[in-house]
């Protein structure tokens, strides 16, 4: 990938379109105009590497990915990655099992493929056999009518006002309802309900609050397993990138667009950079999410505002991305990722955490990078990763919010300190394998991610996933503005598969052509 830095680096005024932040979203839909349009992107990246969630950070010795912890492999995401790397970019499979659940003092498992997780799910809860029937029947259904729900999120706009009402329709009914709501109503037995819950954290809301089809597309999503790519979660940008570039395209890093350029208020222009210089394009797509497109980027309209407010921010979080060194083999923590709550009601555990930030933590997903990425040894011989995730409200860190990064001040060092130490000594309780080995460990906060990511509240999924999200007309690839496109997660649904959609459709409605279907029969036509 040739990113160049912006103040180092001589760019035309005129483009055919801009694309505003370089996360997979940006990248996807950058990359698809130039294959299927000719068309010359400039992508804009305020942060000083491209790739948004998808990049790596790196320590002495050490990588870590910032948010790409796996993948599931179902067919139209392999082939959309696919078609836009040209097959370049490689896969490796997680185990057989890929998550492991513990609640409480017990543990679960999720295997590959789904008659084997529905299996294992009757062998863990016999008496509830109908029940689990009745899950997977629901989430299957939801995320099958998901499919014409984000197809009317490619559509050109006369033709969606037209038909929009019957493709949104069957979704709706799934995502108008909590996920709480529909597991109460499949189930008295609240352990069965809390392990179908626990991985939460993909979506970032407990079951209370989260909207069941948000649930239902991440559940089926890993269905079929998952993985993690060859040489780690910074290949994606660079194996999409050369599709933008051979089209004449551009990808500038250290680039801070302040507003985008407006005719009239009606019709976006172009881009105002942070240094006042302007780029024009017929077409301007923002990866910067809805919430900083529509109060940042351009003048707030208060009903859009108030209708950003409804729906929130996702999830903030905490990370403490540990090294660990060795002379010999890798501490035998296998590649699977670990999901650990302290009961069955995660919205109880989340609402006591959210009090006290010494109360057990609502949920901790722990990843091992290195296990999971075959490359990693040979580019980092004798060193191992790992990743301990956990919730944290933004408001516990408000105060801090003026200042700068690494310059903080001492409270917000002994505060990090003290929820470091508390993930340290987890991390040692649930992977004893690692007790005494580690070798560096630093925290992130809901800062660090409002600091380089750019999001308001630190958070680290866009727009919150509740049923209010799903209904808002807001949150697709096109705006009341005319020339400019939402792409990535909050055009689509959260996650890497669902920006990288968020990418497709955008490029489906700018081009006004079903690039869903034809990025499944380039993938098809690769492997022929």
């Amino acid at each position: 990938m040739n990113a160049a830095s912006y103040h180092q680096t001589s760019l035309e005024a005129g483009w055919d379109a801009i694309v505003i932040g370089s996360g997979i979203g940006g990248l996807a839909a950058a990359a698809l105009l130039a294959r299927q349009a000719r068309q010359r992107v400039l992508v804009l990246e305020r942060h000083y590497t491209a790739g948004g969630f998808t990049h790596v950070f790196r320590r002495p010795g050490y990588e870590w990915d910032c948010g790409v912890h796996y993948v599931g492999m179902a067919g139209d995401v392999r082939a959309a990655f696919d078609h836009l790397t040209d097959g370049r970019l490689q896969w490796n499979a997680l185990p057989d099992v890929y998550d492991r659940v513990r609640i409480g003092e017990r543990n679960y498992e999720f295997p590959t493929g789904e008659e084997r997780l529905r299996a294992r799910m009757k062998e863990y809860f016999p008496g509830e056999a109908a029940a689990i029937d009745r899950y997977f029947a629901m989430v299957n259904a939801a995320a099958g009518a998901a499919r014409f729900y984000f197809a009317e999120k490619a559509l050109p706009a006369p033709l969606a006002r037209l038909a929009g009402p019957l493709l949104r329709r069957r979704f709706l009914r799934y995502s108008d309802r909590t996920t709480a709501s529909v597991l109460d109503s499949l189930t008295g037995d609240r352990e069965l309900r809390g392990v179908l819950a626990a991985q939460w954290g993909d979506y970032g809301l407990p079951p209370g609050h989260s909207s069941f089809g948000m649930h239902a597309i991440i559940a089926q999503h890993y269905f079929a397993g998952a993985s993690y790519p060859v040489g780690g979660a910074s290949r994606i940008a660079a194996e999409i990138a050369p599709a933008i570039e051979q089209a004449g395209g551009r990808i500038i890093v250290s680039a801070e667009v302040s507003s985008i350029l407006t005719e009239a208020g009606r019709r976006a222009t172009g881009v105002r950079m942070a240094d006042g210089r302007e780029f024009r394009a017929p077409l301007v797509i923002s990866d910067a999410g809805a919430r900083n497109t529509f109060t940042r980027l351009l003048p707030p309209v208060a009903s859009q505002v108030a209708e950003l407010d409804q729906i929130g921010p996702s999830m903030s979080h905490l990370c403490l991305y540990v090294g660990i060194k060795h002379d010999g083999a890798p501490p035998d923590t296998g590649a699977a990722n670990l999901w650990v709550a302290p009961s069955a009601d995660h919205d109880a555990n989340l609402e006591r955490y959210a009090d006290d930030p010494g109360a057990p933590f609502p949920f901790l997903f722990i990843s091992f990078p290195s296990a999971k990425d075959p490359a990693f040894a040979t580019r980092f011989p004798g060193k191992s990763t790992i990743e301990v995730v956990a919730p944290a409200p933004y408001r516990w860190f408000e105060r801090w919010s003026a200042t700068r990064w690494k310059k903080r001040g001492d409270e917000y060092d002994r505060f990090k300190a003290v929820l470091a130490e508390r993930l340290r000594e987890e991390l040692e309780r649930l992977a004893p394998a690692v007790r005494g080995r580690i070798d560096y460990a630093e925290l992130s906060t809901p800062l660090t991610t409002r600091h380089f990511a750019n999001h308001p509240l630190g958070e680290i999924y866009g727009l919150s996933a509740t049923p209010a999200r799903f209904r808002s007309r807001l949150a697709q690839a096109r705006t009341p503005l005319g020339n400019l496109y939402l792409t990535g997660a909050d055009a689509a649904s959260l996650g890497v598969a669902g920006a990288l959609f968020g990418g497709v459709i955008a490029a489906s409605a700018i081009l006004r052509r079903n690039l869903l279907s034809a990025v499944s029969r380039g993938a098809i036509a690769r492997a022929a």
